[in-house]
């Protein structure tokens, strides 16, 4: 895999998959490294964003020059979905790095990484396939972070922290340190919401939210009117 910023690239075609706000921040890590970059929809309604052109995933996926991608689209399956479909058409995923992000070399990450402005790896973590930093978040020493896990704006994972595959940490959220042999688990698909402050394992699926970190219980209807007695109506 190589990276965005490597110099001897042949111009190959960049795209980045969706044309949302994400998508219009990452953008900009790209322009003067490449001649060829684009953005990528389905189904295309405007043909530039920004000076920039748009095209369809078909037409870039069946054109015969080098083709990186990247996806820059929030929710983890989709993700998923797109990185199998684009690299099963001989697309090759790759790693953008903003210019102020900061990557310890002890550091491990998988191919299609997105690393905005001001963000910060350090050592020792590994990190998995197409991870989302955005702006001003940051992973601290030791921590395993899986596939397809976003964090929102300054959410901050601090040393010994394992985070499952699918997860999500919102904006301004704070993950307490785990210990050595003793790591703090946020399960699988597991979300932390904005602001929340975690001093303990998350559970796979589950939500959590507030200071400390509490999980989410859905909400539950109130009885109607007509069936106060449990007895049930009509």
């Amino acid at each position: 895999m190589e990276n965005v910023t490597d110099s001897n690239r042949n111009q190959p075609l960049i795209g980045i998959l969706g044309t949302g706000g994400f998508a219009r921040e990452v953008m900009p890590y790209l322009l003067g490294r490449s001649d060829s970059v684009t953005y990528l929809e389905s189904s295309p309604t405007v043909e530039h964003i920004d000076g920039i052109p748009v095209q369809s995933v078909e037409s870039f996926l069946v054109q015969s020059s080098l083709k990186y991608f990247n996806i820059s689209v929030a929710d983890s399956g989709t993700r998923e979905r797109f990185a199998a479909e684009f690299e099963a058409a001989g697309a090759q995923a790759l790693t953008i790095t903003a210019d102020t992000a900061v990557v310890f070399p002890s550091c491990t990450i998988g191919r299609g990484a997105i690393l905005c402005a001001n963000t910060m790896v350090t050592a020792n973590a590994t990190i998995g396939t197409f991870f989302h930093a955005n702006i001003y978040s940051y992973v601290a020493h030791d921590c395993i972070v899986g596939d397809f896990v976003t964090l929102a704006p300054r959410a901050s994972i601090n040393g010994n922290v394992h985070v499952g595959d699918h997860a999500y940490i919102g904006t301004g959220a704070l993950v307490k340190q785990g210990q050595p042999g003793k790591p703090l688990v946020i399960g699988e698909r597991a979300v932390v919401g904005m602001g929340a402050v975690v001093t303990k394992d998350v559970a796979p699926n589950t939500t959590v939210v507030g200071n400390p970190a509490r999980v989410l219980e859905p909400s539950v209807p109130p009885q109607s009117a007509g069936d106060q007695s449990g007895v049930q109506t009509k």
